[in-house]
């Protein structure tokens, strides 16, 4: 039998042999925390009003998949974008080698031969963005202040450049898992031309450097539609596109792309991760997901960015009902 991380590479690529489906997030041991996160409150479920190292408020409501950021007026962070210079207090990320050790330990204790080292990685560039300026106002200055988008763009990836210098000196991961959610259920937000002129070449930069100092797999969380930037992921240097909805035709981004990204998700949360939910309902979803999409280059998953599930239960529902496909869909 292979291990978690084996098969996981075995499904990923070409002429691969997997020997069942790779169950979720079962081969990555996802990192939370650093000297950094510890300086960068957020909100516990239920709680409201949490400022941030960035001074983003930020809230996390019963009931919500994750916590949001609060963008009444008074709590906007950059109230003109012609000055965000003004507004913007970029966050320290170096700190002594003392206070990364008991991050170093928990990374050493990883079996590394079953698991990927995998810290996590949030907000992402694009949502930083309308995390500092509130999303319509982020959308609009796109358009009316690409220049001052620029600047801004490349001061959130200079500041993820140094804590990726952090993690990767300390942390020594072998895959990252990062967020950055790019579109709603039917549409991206930006453009696919907008989205190569303002977000690509900051990711090329980001998950560039992360290539080039070890981390083998770079796992991408959007859940949303965006099967028009797919070809961008790839250049970008994304494996295994996290999040992936129904509404991006999984089936034939595999047949189109397989072999050159993984796609894991063709379980929208909201199908399966809501109060009431039925084991009856999470089989269902999970075969149909296992039916379609087979078993190279998809790893089924709920669309939810972490191993965890709003309601409790959901989450363990799925991954035993992946395992029952994996034994009863006679696809290995």
């Amino acid at each position: 039998m292979l291990t978690k991380r084996q098969n996981l590479i075995e499904t990923m690529k070409k002429d691969g042999k997997p020997d069942r489906f790779v169950n979720q997030y079962e081969a990555f041991n996802i990192l939370v925390g650093s000297p950094f996160g510890n300086r960068n409150p957020n909100p516990k479920y239920g709680e409201h009003n949490v400022v941030n190292a960035w001074g983003v408020t930020k809230s996390y409501p019963i009931g919500t998949p994750g916590a949001f950021p609060v963008h009444t007026p008074d709590k906007i962070v950059i109230k003109d974008i012609e000055e965000w210079q003004k507004y913007v207090k970029v966050p320290r990320v170096v700190y002594d080698a003392e206070e990364w050790e008991p991050f170093i330990a928990k990374a050493e204790a990883v079996d590394r031969n079953e698991q990927f080292v995998t810290p996590f990685f949030a907000p992402g560039i694009f949502e930083q963005c309308h995390y500092l300026m509130e999303i319509q106002n982020c959308l609009v200055a796109f358009y009316e202040y690409p220049d001052e988008m620029h600047e801004l763009i490349d001061c959130i990836t200079q500041f993820e450049l140094d804590y990726a210098a952090e993690l990767c000196k300390y942390i020594k991961p072998d895959a990252l898992f990062h967020h950055d959610d790019w579109g709603t259920q039917i549409s991206t937000f930006l453009s696919p031309e907008m989205f190569r002129e303002f977000i690509k070449p900051a990711y090329m930069k980001v998950y560039g450097y992360y290539k080039e100092h070890g981390v083998q797999l770079i796992v991408h969380h959007s859940d949303s539609y965006a099967a028009t930037l797919v070809p961008d992921m790839i250049d970008m240097g994304i494996d295994i596109w996290q999040g992936v909805m129904n509404t991006n035709n999984i089936p034939e981004l595999i047949k189109q792309y397989g072999g050159q990204i993984t796609f894991m998700g063709g379980i929208d949360s909201a199908s399966v991760d809501y109060e009431g939910w039925t084991q009856e309902v999470v089989h269902k979803e999970v075969f149909r997901a296992c039916k379609e999409c087979g078993i190279h280059y998809f790893i089924p998953n709920a669309s939810q960015g972490l191993p965890m599930s709003t309601f409790p239960g959901v989450y363990e529902a799925l991954s035993e009902e992946i395992d029952k496909a994996s034994k009863e869909l006679g696809l290995f």
